[in-house]
């Protein structure tokens, strides 16, 4: 399942996230720390239901291009005010916006909606290799000048590697 309600997991316990300013921002942010690609949708009002425990986030505030929650504005852990019924959800749906494309098993793919398919290729392993984006019907690489661990670091995301 690509949906649900979002919880974190903070100084030994799970706990939810308030809903207050949560948008499709802090959604995408989510699903790209998940590894998954695709359409993101932010859902309010314990769209999923409500959740036990301590509620550990409020007023999240991404940009939507960072790579987990940790970088994104947000109150102190545990600074909230608000009731379950304010639990923040997502679906991540991989399938919108993209062409589902299935490679044989050594290429794990991973669907990018803006900028096409990226795999490795090449590699002893699934987390190692060559990356490749699929653009416009073809596999290309992708060239190193200016690649840095960044860039690295949200290919790992996207194939779902932390």
């Amino acid at each position: 399942s690509f949906e649900g309600r979002v919880e974190v997991y903070h100084d030994g316990k799970w706990g939810t996230i308030c809903d207050d300013q949560w948008d499709d921002r802090d959604a995408e942010v989510v699903c790209r720390q998940l590894g998954l690609s695709g359409s993101a949708k932010a859902l309010s009002w314990a769209h999923y239901g409500q959740g036990s425990g301590p509620i550990l986030l409020d007023e999240v505030e991404c940009s939507g291009n960072e790579l987990s929650l940790d970088q994104c504005k947000k109150s102190d852990w545990g600074q909230q005010n608000c009731d379950h019924i304010e639990d923040a959800s997502i679906s991540c749906d991989p399938f919108t916006g993209t062409d589902l494309r299935l490679y044989a098993s050594q290429m794990w793919p991973v669907l990018l909606p803006y900028y096409g398919t990226v795999r490795l290729a090449g590699g002893r392993s699934p987390s190692e290799g060559r990356v490749e984006v699929y653009y416009n019907g073809d596999w290309g690489t992708v060239c190193d000048d200016g690649w840095t661990d960044l860039g690295a670091q949200v290919v790992c995301r996207q194939l779902g590697f932390r």
